[in-house]
């Protein structure tokens, strides 16, 4: 099992810091999944239990100069590794300005990720900065833990508002009540409210527009019955939403969220290289 990995281009390295900052607002711990095209980083708390998971994914030939990787065995040729992001995030903070910088999977005393930065110095020699990050190799037949989690059959798929509005708007809600509920239609409408026993607040959003889902897609089929003003509706956790708005740093070209009535609400986040899904489930 080896991987190395090396950014030299400056715009590169300071996109997948920004991706990293985001992902370690969200999981305080995940999964680090490696294949020899794509990163994944996983978190799967089981929604059934009230857990959020996160699916994020990245093409490493939009970020690394270098990259190489021999996986478990020929046939599985990935690697997943179980790590806590804020730590890689404060690694890569030392590299604002960095020459490059290469990580690498060793195994002196514990699996660790290595990140080295290379500063640049005034003198002809480099300074170099090495972090050593512990990892957990996750063995494979645990591996089945971590597949992509499947769209679920929504009622409605809606794009998000500007999320700086609909952050200061949820930020002004939390002290407010510990839910929130969203509903959305196939009109392009989108409330997001809270009710408590003192106060009732509702901020609306129109002509926010619904994504084209191809018709053969099947999780389209409840929606194309539905009645365009309808609302689906869950209630969700304010606080995990919050934490999804606070986190962005990448800001995503597209935004959208699919809702399953009183299910789950699903978030796509997508920006050229890097596509993050975010699953709420719904409170009783």
């Amino acid at each position: 099992m080896r991987f190395r990995a090396k950014i030299v281009d400056l715009a590169c390295l300071n996109h997948f810091s920004r991706v990293i900052n985001t992902i370690a607002k969200l999981a305080k711990t995940c999964t680090l999944r490696l294949t020899v095209s794509k990163l994944y980083f996983i978190l799967s708390d089981k929604v059934a239990n009230g857990g959020v998971s996160m699916w994020c994914e990245l093409c490493q030939g939009n970020f690394f100069d270098e990259f190489q990787m021999e996986g478990v065995a020929a046939e599985h040729n990935e690697i997943y590794l179980e790590l806590v992001p804020e730590n890689l995030s404060r690694a890569l903070k030392t590299a604002q300005s960095a020459k490059a910088v290469k990580i690498k999977l060793t195994n002196k005393h514990c699996p660790s990720l290595r990140v080295a930065v290379e500063l640049p110095s005034l003198s002809s020699s480099s300074r170099i900065v090495t972090h050593d990050i512990p990892v957990g190799v996750i063995p494979r037949r645990l591996w089945s833990d971590f597949r992509e989690p499947s769209v679920p059959d929504f009622d409605v798929s809606i794009y998000l508002p500007v999320l700086k509005t609909m952050k200061s708007v949820v930020e002004r809600m939390k002290n407010l009540s510990n839910s929130i509920v969203i509903e959305a239609n196939l009109s392009g409408e989108m409330n997001l409210k809270i009710e408590t026993d003192l106060v009732s607040v509702t901020t609306h959003f129109k002509d926010l527009g619904n994504p084209p889902w191809t018709s053969e897609d099947a999780s389209q089929s409840s929606a194309q019955d539905r009645d365009l003003e309808s609302m689906a509706e869950a209630r969700i956790d304010i606080k995990k939403l919050q934490q999804l708005l606070a986190g962005q740093q990448v800001n995503p070209t597209k935004a959208l969220c699919n809702i399953v009535s009183k299910r789950i609400v699903h978030f796509i986040l997508l920006h050229e290289d890097v596509s993050l899904q975010y699953f709420i489930p719904a409170l009783a």
